[in-house]
This record gives C-alpha cells, sequence and structure tokens, in this order.
C-alpha cells in the first residue's frame, strides 16, 4: 500500500485492467528458511568427553534422499539410511568440525529419535512446533523444537 505525505493509507494502484492487486500479490512474501537450529536432549558425546547439544539442519533436497539408497551401508541394511540422511543434512553440532555418518552411529539411540522428528516436522510440515500435554496437570500447550530447553518461557 501507498502513503500519503500525511501517512494515511492509499489503496494499490490497479493494474493495465482497472483492478486492484490480489491480497496475496500485495503481501510481502517471507523469505524461506532453510536453516532450522535444535537442542538434542542428551548430546553427543565426543572422544574427548565434550558434550555437543546445539546444532543446526537444513532442508533436505532429492538428492539428500536419493543418494543413500545407493550407499553400500543402507543396501546391506535399510536401517542405516537414516543415518546416512541425518549426517548429510545436520550442518552444525557444538564445535564440531565435521559431521558424519561416524557421528550419527554414535548419538545416543534418543538424540537420533529426535534428529529423525525434527527432520520429519522441517521437511513434510514445514515448522519446528509439537502439541504436548503436561503429564501433571494435562494442560495442553505447543513448544517450538528450535526454541529453548523444555520448561523454559
Amino acid at each position: 500500500m501507498q502513503r500519503s505525505r500525511a501517512g494515511a493509507a492509499l489503496a494499490d494502484p490497479p493494474d493495465e485492467f482497472g483492478q486492484a492487486a490480489p491480497a496475496r500479490a500485495r503481501e510481502e512474501r517471507a523469505p524461506l528458511r532453510t536453516e532450522f537450529d535444535f537442542e538434542l536432549p542428551r548430546g553427543f558425546l565426543d572422544k574427548d568427553g565434550v558434550v555437543h547439544r546445539t546444532g543446526t539442519m537444513r532442508l533436505a533436497t532429492a538428492r539428500d534422499e536419493l543418494l543413500p539408497l545407493y550407499d553400500a551401508r543402507v543396501q546391506e541394511n535399510a536401517a542405516f539410511t537414516t543415518v546416512v540422511l541425518l549426517s548429510r543434512v545436520i550442518t552444525a553440532l557444538g564445535t564440531l568440525d565435521l559431521i558424519n555418518s561416524n557421528v550419527i552411529e554414535n548419538m545416543f539411540a534418543s538424540d537420533v529419535a529426535f534428529l529423525q522428528d525434527f527432520y520429519r516436522r522441517i521437511n513434510a510440515e514445514g515448522h519446528t512446533r509439537a502439541a504436548v500435554t503436561c503429564p501433571q496437570c494435562s494442560n495442553r500447550f505447543t513448544i517450538d523444537l528450535a526454541g529453548g530447553r523444555l520448561g523454559e518461557s
């Protein structure tokens, strides 16, 4: 929308046919978010005893989902697909220089399950929110898995 010098909103100028532009076309589009931060429930314990909990995962491409199918480890055991796929889309984890399948293989099972759910949320659902229920009061609310730790406001 245009504004007059006094600050009052003016109607958008009509198109070449004298029609106002549709609202969808006038909206400013938010930039596409391709990377999402996360915090692992337990954390990856490296060989030096350092725990790495915070990381970043990017959106997967078709190539990310296809290439594991050609991996010999995946051909021997389809369950290894998760390991290869996560090693491709996790771009940062703590202070590690390299995230590869060895890192994912040596994560705690609860962290791998968290990352699988996180992957599904950002790639299939497009967000990192999850509906949860408080075990004590049964109150239902939504949390953002990419946000702070549970219980923080």
